[in-house]
């Protein structure tokens, strides 16, 4: 028989931790093995209980449930944690994420959403809250996500990149993108510079790297 999913909830609300606890209990894949009310008591919590999810409110005196996240990667890297916010600003789930949670939920859909979200950390994946989905992919990917190599290029220099890469030449893209032939050999020596290749041969082999064309 599969061992439930041990659970601990850390809120420094006493009917918050009371009600996910019921409402978590009644599910057969799931055991609430301890609660706390910050996230110190968490912290030595956890180490003496071993559960493999910690359900983590941000908002807590001594040690915010960030600051715990981040000790706890380190101390207990095994465990799994979901952070329980009111907040569903990008800056909040960004540091939580970056803490090392695995889940983000919105109080006010937990119900909802607190069990498949479980089960999900659980299998590895990330979960985050329908309600923020949508609004942090698309703020991850215009601030939050780390720069590479195509960032450095703007949107025409990466045009003329796949271009020249899939072996037009100069003219061709000119014609293709409606500029003259010295506009492209102009951006291609720019764009080049800074990618760091120095001829085309290295163009391809950079753009087959990053997906912009592939061999078939």
């Amino acid at each position: 028989m599969t061992q439930p999913i041990r659970i601990y909830i850390a809120d420094d609300h006493t009917i918050v931790r009371d009600a996910l606890a019921v409402m978590l209990q009644i599910h057969s894949d799931i055991k609430v093995v301890g609660s706390g009310s910050d996230g110190r008591q968490a912290m030595k919590d956890v180490a003496l209980l071993q559960p493999d999810v910690v359900i983590m409110d941000i908002a807590m005196p001594n040690l915010n449930g960030i600051e715990a996240a981040l000790l706890l990667k380190d101390a207990q890297p095994k465990v799994k944690i979901i952070m329980l916010s009111m907040y569903a600003t990008k800056e909040h789930i960004f540091r939580a994420l970056r803490a090392g949670a695995r889940g983000y939920l919105l109080k006010n859909s937990a119900g909802s959403e607190l069990v498949n979200a479980i089960r999900t950390v659980q299998t590895g994946q990330r979960y985050l809250s329908q309600k923020i989905a949508d609004a942090v992919v698309d703020d991850y990917l215009i601030e939050g996500r780390v720069a590479g190599p195509l960032d450095a290029l703007s949107m025409r220099e990466r045009e003329v990149l796949q271009l020249v890469a899939e072996g037009h030449s100069s003219a061709k893209v000119a014609a293709m993108l409606s500029l003259s032939p010295k506009s492209i050999e102009t951006y291609r020596s720019r764009l080049m510079q800074k990618i760091g290749v120095s001829d085309v041969p290295g163009l391809v082999k950079f753009s087959i790297h990053h997906g912009l064309i592939s061999l078939e």
